[in-house]
């Protein structure tokens, strides 16, 4: 048995967390330094937009590849890679303090793996809302619809937990509805930015892959399957 000083009073963060982090915080970190001139020479300005240009998610090309049926690699990749592809420090600050909160709160429930499909899967399906609801000629870039679809997780786990002590379920949707809402206000004092869109379908496709990603999930709707 361990002794209890020997314990860390912190508990360490699922290492897939941990990977998308450091992944996020490199990017971020060498397009800042390129940005500042700190390496990279004069060109290295241009760094962010050419990344932006690479690898955002973008709708026009979503179109094409509906359109003529081909899905090359280079821009199949983008429903991803958008992700990790940020317009400032602090647009990309947000977004990884947010996936190291929530992550952690989700990964110390669900699987690793499990945490990593609720995280890109979240991200693809908010390219795909994006794309589909809006049309927009804007890019898509950030790291927020899969944060959103780790919060659409961490929502279903105390949606369950709320169903069990008999509370009102409705409560576990506060903490969505007050991002929502502060999105919202942000909007109405310095303009809207279409992107919310993505990060409320990345929230849904969170809460809906839980409930076979949770761990025991796909057994339990098997079971009520048979029952009906």
């Amino acid at each position: 048995m361990s002794h209890p000083d020997d314990q860390s009073p912190v508990n360490p963060l699922p290492p897939v967390i941990v990977a998308l982090f450091l992944v996020l915080v490199g990017i971020e970190a060498t397009l800042w330094a390129g940005s500042t001139g700190l390496i990279g020479g004069p060109s290295a300005v241009g760094w962010r937009l050419a990344t932006v240009q690479q690898y955002a998610f973008s709708a026009e090309i979503f179109d094409w590849m509906l359109a003529t049926g081909a899905w090359p690699l280079e821009h199949v990749k983008r429903f991803v890679s958008y992700l990790f592809v940020h317009v400032s420090f602090t647009h990309a600050l947000f977004g990884g303090v947010l996936l190291l909160a929530i992550g952690k709160m989700v990964g110390e429930v669900f699987s690793q793996l499990a945490t990593l499909i609720v995280f890109w899967g979240s991200g693809i399906a908010g390219a795909l809302g994006y794309a589909l609801i809006l049309d927009p000629d804007l890019p898509l870039v950030g790291s927020y619809p899969g944060v959103y679809g780790l919060i659409g997780a961490f929502t279903f786990l105390l949606w369950a937990r709320l169903g069990v002590l008999g509370a009102p379920q409705a409560r576990a949707f506060s903490l969505i509805g007050v991002l929502v809402g502060i999105q919202l206000l942000f909007g109405l004092l310095f303009g809207s930015n279409p992107d919310w869109v993505a990060d409320v379908v990345g929230f849904a496709a969170g809460f809906l892959m839980s409930f076979v990603l949770v761990p025991g999930g796909w057994q339990r709707i098997r079971e009520k399957i048979r029952r009906d």
